[in-house]
């Protein structure tokens, strides 16, 4: 009898243990992890604008139940955001921060949050911006309407969602484009000739950890040295269509965050020299691919020049 209680006793203990190790675990799993998020610029073609100037004052993520719900609210709210009221919305930052575009290309970030938050699914990034303007290199200034950033956010979508693991850091990249967000009205060869700019922003949202990096450099060969070339435009197309852009620094370096693993085909070019040969490359996920292009004097371009001296 004596035997039979203490063999019950044990067994009890044991589920007890096995309860609370059961509720730890649990616990864990819906813990949280550090998400940050950094703002970054396709390159601007536009030699006459010296600025494009915007100030976020906060930054919001919906967290969703699972990647699938996710993937359903992308396909069918990309205009109509209908199931905001559906998921909770996590504030990530909520303080003035001016960001200068322009400065924010080849490499270089501005970290908007770095925050612990449940861990989870987040599908939609939600960015409210003011204090929007352009300023040319002849000192002209354009302030901008803000069509929704003011208000409700500009909306961008994260598909696939991005999970956060507890215990572990998510980076989330938001590559604004300046160049398709910031419409010059007028002619826009001479800073005289424009008499404005419309703010369409479009932002792309790139999982960092799925996600990789083209860098690089772009120079010539003149009597047997080498020397780098600014100005440079390196295009990435993914299944013949043209994916980004991205244009070489004083010193013939260029870098491309936020490109999705796989394989792209990559040609640099720049007025006076010959396009280059076009390279298959293989970004993978987290990681860097490096990739240099020397390029040849265009020597038709060459003789024309020299034709044109003479005359």
């Amino acid at each position: 009898m004596r035997t039979k209680f203490i063999f019950s006793l044990l067994m009890a203990m044991a589920l007890i243990i096995m309860s609370c190790s059961d509720g730890e675990g649990s616990g864990s799993a819906e813990g949280t992890g550090t998400l940050s998020v950094q703002l970054t610029d396709a390159p601007f073609p536009y030699e006459l604008v010296a600025e494009a100037n915007v100030t976020v004052y906060k930054v919001e993520a919906r967290q969703v139940e699972n990647d699938d719900d996710s993937s359903d609210d992308t396909d069918d709210s990309s205009d109509d955001d209908s199931n905001d009221d559906n998921y909770p919305y996590i504030t990530l930052m909520e303080e003035e921060m001016d960001v200068n575009l322009l400065e924010l290309t080849n490499g270089l970030t501005q970290q908007l949050a770095e925050i612990d938050v449940p861990a989870g699914s987040y599908d939609l990034i939600r960015i409210y911006v003011k204090g929007v303007n352009v300023i040319l290199t002849d000192g002209t200034v354009f302030d901008l309407k803000v069509p929704s950033g003011d208000a409700s956010g500009i909306k961008v979508f994260i598909d696939p969602a991005l999970t956060v693991t507890s215990g572990l850091s998510s980076d989330l990249l938001l590559d604004f484009d300046v160049s398709r967000s910031f419409v010059p009205k007028g002619n826009i060869s001479t800073p005289a000739g424009v008499n404005g700019f419309n703010f369409k922003p479009v932002i792309k949202a790139s999982n960092l950890s799925t996600a990789g990096t083209l860098s690089g450099n772009v120079g010539t060969v003149e009597e047997e040295v080498a020397i780098a070339l600014e100005g440079a435009q390196i295009s990435v197309f993914a299944a013949d269509t043209l994916n980004t852009t991205s244009f070489s620094d004083v010193d013939g370096n260029y870098a491309i965050l936020g490109l999705e693993a796989g394989m792209y085909e990559v040609v640099a070019e720049l007025d006076g020299y010959l396009v280059s040969d076009t390279l298959d490359i293989q970004i993978d996920a987290a990681n860097i691919t490096t990739q240099d292009f020397v390029l040849e004097v265009d020597p038709d371009a060459t003789e024309e020049e020299t034709t044109g001296d003479g005359n």
